[in-house]
């Protein structure tokens, strides 16, 4: 079947996810009123971080008595930081169907050796959350980046669990309603879903997660970085802009810029709705042909934002070979870039589709991309 080449082109072919595609409206320009050149500890530099601080609160309706706090080293950063100094107090269970949770297993397997139990579930197919043991600290994802697999909701977390729980949700937040009352610690990046700059973590604490740094001392060393108490208490000042280490004040006022962006487009109920529509779109797309699919064997727990896809046809027989020569045939035209699957997950695609990015782009790419399958099967074809 020889195509067509689409006549139209997505108006940003940025798909990555992560960094992620800027806001729709951003430019250099929107960065003049950067503290640049200040100190952090400055009125101005405190200022901008304390407001970084609550404006996501207000923005993702984080209850008044959570701490958040921007802390170094990206959502990994952050993470680090929350099963350093929080868990070993009591038995873990480490929940993984993705590679980066499989990364907070090894981390605490084999880095800090707690007593834990591994859950885990293929690429595609996620852990039954009903069934864990939630007196134990439980860290996990909430939507798998690599995997495209979400949490359908935290209705299975227990309400009277008597452990922490503890949430990566860098690929989550922004884009889907996150339940607070069923989350301790929460993490997440800017560079996710409102497409901020690199290298900036968000660390959001609970009461309960606030209690149990204050009455627990891991036995293991803490670096400075990673430190959130003095003399047994919670060290206050990080979370009202007073950060471990220098922050990059222009990052920080991406993420103003990004944030004021956000409320424009209703906050995170326009978030959440851009995001839908954009997953929406590539969804009825597979479900409009045979040799395309989602990576999520449930449809409940499909992300709306990295939406991760398998080729289906029976004609391919080297699945990794093919899918990246799509992806790469995609990029050479300049209608879809970085959208290969990430390097540990099954061969396919990785489309971005938070809610940076337009719909009307999403739409312009997938002929595209239905252009780039028949193009490699035809070169399959020849080959033989």
């Amino acid at each position: 079947m020889t195509m067509t080449a689409p006549a139209t082109r997505p108006a940003n072919p940025r798909f990555s996810s992560g960094p992620c595609a800027k806001i729709p409206t951003f430019t250099l320009e929107k960065l003049a009123d950067a503290a640049l050149g200040r100190s952090h500890r400055a009125k101005i530099g405190k200022d901008k971080l304390k407001a970084a601080i609550e404006e996501t609160r207000a923005l993702l309706n984080i209850p008044a008595d959570y701490r958040i706090g921007i802390v170094p080293a990206s959502d990994t950063g952050a993470v680090e930081m929350a099963m350093w100094s929080l868990l070993g107090a009591r038995k873990a269970t480490m929940v993984a169907w993705e590679s980066f949770g499989a990364g907070w297993v090894t981390d605490v397997v084999k880095q800090l050796k707690i007593d834990a139990e591994v859950k885990t579930a293929d690429y595609g197919q996620i852990v039954d959350m009903a069934a864990l043991d939630y007196n134990t600290d439980v860290v996990f994802t909430w939507n798998g980046t690599t995997s495209g697999v979400r949490m359908p909701s935290g209705d299975a977390i227990r309400a009277d669990r008597e452990g922490l729980t503890i949430c990566d949700a860098t690929s989550a937040a922004f884009a889907m309603d996150l339940p607070w009352d069923k989350l301790d610690v929460t993490t997440f990046s800017w560079q996710k879903v409102l497409g901020g700059e690199a290298a900036h973590g968000m660390l959001i604490l609970s009461p309960r997660a606030v209690e149990r740094l204050e009455s627990y001392t891991p036995a293991w060393p803490l670096p400075k970085i990673f430190r959130l108490t003095k003399g047994g208490k919670l060290i206050e000042g990080i979370f009202v802009g007073e950060t471990i280490n220098t922050p990059s004040m222009l990052a920080v006022e991406d993420y103003l810029v990004a944030l004021d962006w956000a409320r424009s487009v209703g906050g995170l109920k326009g978030l959440i709705a851009r995001a839908d529509a954009n997953a929406k779109a590539i969804w009825d797309f597979c479900a409009a042909r045979d040799w395309i699919d989602n990576l999520a064997v449930d449809a409940a727990t499909r992300s709306n934002t990295s939406v991760c896809l398998k080729f289906t046809d029976a004609r391919i027989t080297d699945g990794p070979v093919f899918a990246k020569a799509v992806a790469k045939r995609l990029e050479a035209e300049g209608v879809a870039l970085d959208v290969g699957a990430y390097r540990d997950a099954p061969a396919g695609l990785r489309i971005w589709c938070g809610g940076t990015v337009e719909t009307s782009d999403v739409e312009a790419m997938l002929p595209w991309l239905e252009y780039a399958f028949h193009a490699e099967i035809e070169a399959l074809s020849q080959a033989a």
